[in-house]
């Protein structure tokens, strides 16, 4: 193979730098060519449900292969987040919301929404 050249003239082989790049960083949390991408199933959703009321959220990265899913962990807190938790609100603020984030942005400014738990259950999506 042909050496590749850097800066001062220094010269690498490209095997090594393979090698570098393949083992740093984090391993992948699932093996993407066997992972379900696109909509998620009603059998899915009911599969995840099922796997945090029993189970509880834990760690992401290991839940799909426990739970039988075909998705990657991230893939699932994001739907459990978004979508699936209890309690969620979805739609526009009420005017009492509205009242409220008034409210404490002028008392807080922008900050407010990393510092106050009360707004945690909305969902931006519509």
């Amino acid at each position: 193979m042909c050496p590749i050249s850097t800066k001062k003239g220094y010269q690498q082989k490209p095997n090594s730098i393979i090698l570098f790049l393949t083992t740093m960083g984090r391993s992948p949390c699932c093996e993407k060519a066997r992972t379900n991408k696109g909509a998620w199933t009603k059998e899915e959703d009911e599969r995840l449900i099922a796997y945090i009321k029993a189970h509880g959220e834990g760690c992401w990265r290991s839940l799909p292969k426990e739970a039988g899913l075909l998705r990657c962990g991230k893939s699932c807190r994001l739907r459990w987040i978004n979508y699936l938790r209890p309690g969620l609100k979805r739609g526009n603020f009420t005017d009492e919301e509205d009242e409220q984030i008034i409210k404490m942005h002028s008392s807080l400014g922008n900050k407010y929404m990393f510092s106050n738990s009360n707004i945690i259950n909305f969902t931006f999506l519509n």
